[in-house]
């Protein structure tokens, strides 16, 4: 992004909420087919689904949830509210990789001083490292 004027978006990719409902679906199948009168495994494959289901609301509702703009950075705040830091408000921003079962995980860290911003590859849609290079490019310089 050579042009500060330009404004980009990062989101959960598409497919990412209906593998959600699709699971929660699975979960109520799988459910009422173990269940065998056990209203127990049936209420907590239920509430299991209920709780996937609103993970994917969440996606629908609030897909984007980081931005950036001249002004700064819009972050995602709550269930699906947003909230903006200005660019002298962001103190760093970096990608913390951690090896966990086998696997490097990466996580894009905005740091704000009062509040610390996390973002993975499905928040993002895309590599942490990514986009932590897109923003420095475009953060202005002190």
């Amino acid at each position: 992004m050579d042009d500060i004027t330009r404004s980009r978006q990062w989101r959960v990719p598409s497919s990412l909420p209906a593998a959600k409902l699709a699971g929660a679906v699975l979960l109520i199948a799988l459910g009422l087919l173990f269940a065998d009168g056990d209203a127990v495994r049936l209420v907590l494959s239920i509430l299991t689904a209920a709780v996937l289901a609103g993970w994917a609301v969440r996606d629908l509702i609030a897909p984007v949830r980081l931005a950036v703009d001249p002004t700064g950075l819009s972050v995602i705040h709550g269930f699906a509210g947003h909230r903006l830091l200005p660019w002298t408000a962001v103190e760093a921003i970096t990608v913390d990789r951690r090896p966990r079962f086998g696997l490097t995980s990466e996580v894009l860290e905005i740091d704000t001083g009062d509040s610390l911003h996390l973002f993975g590859r499905f928040d993002l849609g895309t590599t942490p490292e990514d986009v932590a290079a897109e923003l420095r490019a475009v953060r202005p310089k002190p």
